[in-house]
């Protein structure tokens, strides 16, 4: 049996009840991989509107609620935000 693994910059929904927020919010973003503890993926997360990241591990994560990364690459080819937002040559340097 094996676990997809999610990579850093992924949106995932956190299962109910790990967040104590009053408005509800589950989404975050991973912002890195940890070495896995006995055996399950661990990550470093950070929810839209905190200031501090947590630690989360795999069973955490609501696999329901949670978009497949393969559609959402897709899905952000097709809006046109492939390209990188700094480009060298419109950098001007004074002299």
């Amino acid at each position: 049996m094996s676990r997809k693994t999610h990579a850093v910059g992924d949106r995932v929904v956190l299962k109910a009840g790990l967040t104590r927020t009053a408005t509800g919010e589950r989404t975050c973003r991973i912002v890195s991989v940890l070495p896995a503890d006995h055996g399950e993926a661990q990550y470093r997360v950070q929810l839209d509107n905190e200031n501090f990241e947590r630690r989360i591990v795999h069973s955490d994560i609501d696999a329901d609620e949670t978009a497949a990364p393969a559609s959402r690459k897709t899905a952000t080819a097709a809006a046109g935000k492939g390209g990188p937002w700094l480009k060298p040559s419109s950098i001007r340097i004074g002299k």
